[in-house]
C-alpha cells in the first residue's frame, strides 16, 4: 500500500469533504460512515481520521465552508458602489443564485435534519442569517419588522428548494428568480 501512496494524489481534507458532500445528499447523514468515504476515495478509513476526529466533525467543517461561501458572495455584493435597492435586489438574487449553483451546498446547509448534526451546527446558520437581516434592514427604504426580514428569507429559501435538484442550473430559472425578487422588493419600498 505504501508504493501505491507513493503514486496517488496526497489525501487532502478537501478531497475527503467532497467525497463526504456527495454521500450526505445521496443517502442522508445517517447512512453514511467514515469507511463508505474512504471507500469511495480509495483510501483507508484510517486516513480519513487524520483530518476529521469523526464524522460530525467532518459535516461540520462542511457546514462551516458553504456558510463562509455564501457570506462571502453577499459581502462581495453589498461592496459594491450602487443604489441601496439594486444592491438589495442582488442580494436576493445572490441567495437564490448560490442555491441554485451550489445545490449539494445548499441541502447540507439547510436540508438536512438529523438528531445527531442539530446542535452541532447552529452557529453558521445563524451567523449568516444575522449578516443578510442586517442587510435588508440597511438596504430596505423603510423600516422591516423581524417578522417581514424571516418572510423574507423564508420566500427565498422556498424559491431555492423548490427548483433544487429540479433544474440544472441558476440560469434555467433567472427570469423568474428575478420576478419573484422584484416582488419581494415591494416589501422593503416606501
Amino acid at each position: 500500500m505504501a508504493a501505491r501512496k507513493a503514486v496517488e494524489k496526497e489525501l487532502t481534507r478537501e478531497m475527503i469533504m467532497d467525497a463526504a458532500r456527495d454521500l450526505f445528499v445521496k443517502k442522508g447523514y445517517q447512512h453514511v460512515s467514515m469507511r463508505q468515504i474512504a471507500k469511495q476515495l480509495n483510501y483507508s478509513h484510517g486516513a480519513i481520521y487524520y483530518h476529521f476526529k469523526n464524522k460530525a466533525e467532518l459535516f461540520y467543517a462542511l457546514v462551516e465552508l458553504h456558510f463562509d461561501m455564501l457570506d462571502k458572495k453577499l459581502e462581495e455584493l453589498v461592496k459594491k458602489e450602487i443604489p441601496d435597492i439594486v444592491k438589495l435586489r442582488q442580494i436576493f438574487l445572490g441567495f437564490i443564485e448560490f442555491g441554485l449553483t451550489h445545490q449539494s451546498h445548499y441541502e447540507i446547509m439547510f436540508l438536512l435534519k438529523d438528531e445527531e448534526i442539530r446542535n452541532f451546527i447552529n452557529d453558521s446558520p445563524n451567523k449568516s442569517y444575522q449578516s443578510f437581516a442586517n442587510y435588508v434592514a440597511m438596504f430596505s427604504e423603510q423600516k422591516l419588522t423581524v417578522q417581514q426580514v424571516w418572510s423574507i428569507f423564508l420566500s427565498l429559501h422556498g424559491f431555492v428548494t423548490h427548483y433544487l435538484r429540479h433544474v440544472p442550473h441558476f440560469s434555467d430559472v433567472k427570469s423568474m428568480a428575478e420576478v419573484h425578487v422584484d416582488l419581494l422588493l415591494k416589501i422593503t419600498k416606501k
